[in-house]
């Protein structure tokens, strides 16, 4: 909001570098910025990942260049683990609890294999992966409909879209996707993303945009080295920057105890005599 305030176009150029995050922050965030843009083209200089794989495929078209990635939208789900937490795939969750049930059924003494892993799984667990990879899939869905799919050089009949878009979204996010990807980290890059019925183009189609697309690309980079943690900025000089602070503090041994002086031997006589007593 503090970006978008004051801007007066209608169009707007959204270059998107991003480890990913969470979809819901994804979902508010487009859903917003489509209340201020008519329409949204998705720049890609290198890899917006996951959830921001997400608000790109809610654009009305991608730019995309010869390295540049998008990735899969599986949902990841944060699992207690003994020596912390740690993200899982919410299908590979799902079907690690499918395989027990079975291995279990079919052997009893798999069960003490199978209880380690079990425990971690909080009541409800299965039922939030369900929902989660639903969530992923249905946002993008609905926004392929609304948007990348209706215009005209897709030719994609309007009683269409839906069904395209369904099939665009499950081929990002289903348990089929989860076998073709392997890894929520594998690269989706142009052809892919062309042949899955995308409405994308190549960035280096115009030089003049790529130099400038790279060269901002490069100056977050330079950026992030800092203490700089996440950074979303206008044309206008407009901007919010997130900033992580680190303080290294060093420990101070803990001060010693002041220590008695040793007892003379008379002192260990009266204290002896004082104890006979």
């Amino acid at each position: 909001m503090e970006c978008c305030y004051g801007v007066a176009e209608r169009e707007l150029d959204l270059i998107l570098h991003s480890p990913g995050g969470s979809p819901h922050a994804a979902e508010q965030i487009l859903e917003y910025l489509r209340t201020r843009f008519d329409y949204i083209r998705a720049i890609i200089p290198l890899q917006p990942k996951s959830a921001s794989t997400m608000i790109a495929l809610g654009c009305d078209e991608i730019l995309v260049g010869v390295h540049s990635e998008l990735g899969p939208i599986d949902a990841q789900i944060l699992v207690p683990v003994p020596e912390g937490s740690r993200f899982a795939p919410a299908h590979a969750i799902l079907r690690d609890f499918e395989r027990a049930k079975d291995q279990c059924k079919q052997d009893v003494s798999s069960i003490a294999a199978w209880t380690p892993i079990l425990r971690s799984y909080a009541g409800g667990l299965i039922e939030v992966c369900n929902q989660a990879i639903k969530l992923s899939m249905e946002v993008v869905a609905s926004w392929l409909e609304k948007y990348m799919l209706r215009h005209a050089d897709m030719k994609i009949p309007e009683e269409e879209r839906a069904a395209k878009a369904v099939q665009i979204a499950e081929w990002f996010g289903s348990a089929e996707s989860y076998d073709r990807f392997r890894t929520h980290a594998r690269p989706i890059r142009y052809p892919e993303l062309q042949s899955v019925g995308l409405r994308v183009r190549r960035l280096e189609d115009e030089d003049a945009l790529q130099d400038s697309v790279l060269s901002i690309l490069h100056i977050n980079e330079i950026t992030f080295n800092g203490p700089a943690a996440k950074i979303i900025e206008n044309h206008d000089n407009r901007r919010m920057v997130v900033v992580e602070q680190n303080i290294a503090i060093q420990a101070q041994p803990p001060p010693q105890q002041p220590t008695s002086p040793p007892l003379t031997r008379q002192q260990r006589r009266a204290l002896e005599r004082r104890g006979r007593r």
